[in-house]
């Protein structure tokens, strides 16, 4: 097995997008170049991507990037795969400020590859943007991934912007409950990014009752959350915001909760 068109047929997961990142070939080119020979470099490369995938490595990881609302960005296996979901938070922050005049103030807090943020700034090169991490292996990441000037800081939470005021804080925390049977799948992603406590709530417990000093008058704070924690949070928020908005992603799964600093 040797050409493009025998590995085509092998059944391989993935076995298109392998072939592609290996051979640097769209798609087309692969069918259209069917009787091409793989070399032994060649080969031997798309080999260990096959074992690798079977072994349930994402193929992010194998690739090295992303594609995430507009942008691509480079992700590693110290920081989360970006995930479509995600994108609704970039919507709701650019229909909560769309005077493009106005410049907003925004944290991003557990930014990991960066993509929030970094999307954001793009789309908005006049907003003032500040990202956080506690990893730094996942800023060095977000810091190759931006386009724009970020503020980056490395802390846990608001630990790592003392002292500052923004108009929108927003995260995408860890919240995914100890034990998920969930995390079988997840088992090549930074554990750290994903679990937060028995009912994954315990980061996002502490963003909410340390948001209200670090959020401007008005201002705004926007949460991603696990499908079955909406209306847990929106009670934890009840007694400090008000305007509480909840969003379901794409799959029609709740996914989102927007709130202002009362």
């Amino acid at each position: 097995m040797n050409t493009v068109n025998d590995y085509l047929k092998s059944g391989a997961i993935d076995i298109a997008p392998l072939l592609s990142l290996v051979l640097e070939k769209s798609n087309t080119e692969l069918y259209s170049q069917s009787d091409y020979a793989l070399n032994n470099e060649q080969q031997r490369q798309l080999s260990s991507f096959i074992q690798q995938r079977e072994q349930g490595v994402p193929f992010a990881y194998l690739s090295g990037n992303k594609g995430f609302y507009h942008l691509d960005f480079k992700v590693t296996k110290d920081t989360l795969i970006p995930r479509p979901e995600t994108e609704l938070l970039i919507d709701i922050a650019l229909d909560l400020f769309p005077d493009k005049e106005e410049p907003c103030h925004l944290l991003d807090m557990g930014t990991g590859s960066g993509v929030i943020a970094i999307t954001l700034a793009d789309k908005n090169p006049h907003w003032k943007v500040s990202a956080t991490d506690f990893s730094q292996a996942a800023l060095d990441v977000a810091k190759t991934n931006a386009t724009t000037h970020i503020n980056f800081s490395q802390g846990s939470w608001f630990d790592a912007a003392p002292n500052q005021t923004f108009d929108l804080v927003i995260s995408n925390p860890p919240y995914i409950e100890e034990n998920d049977a969930y995390l079988d799948d997840l088992s090549y992603e930074p554990q750290t990014a994903l679990v937060s406590g028995i009912d994954g709530l315990d980061d996002i417990r502490i963003i909410i009752n340390n948001a209200p000093d670090h959020i401007n008058k008005d201002g705004y704070l926007l949460l991603e959350h696990g499908f079955n924690q909406q209306e847990k949070i929106v009670s934890l928020l009840n007694t400090k915001f008000h305007n509480i908005k909840t969003f379901k992603d794409y799959n029609n799964n709740d996914r989102a909760v927007l709130a202002q600093i009362k």
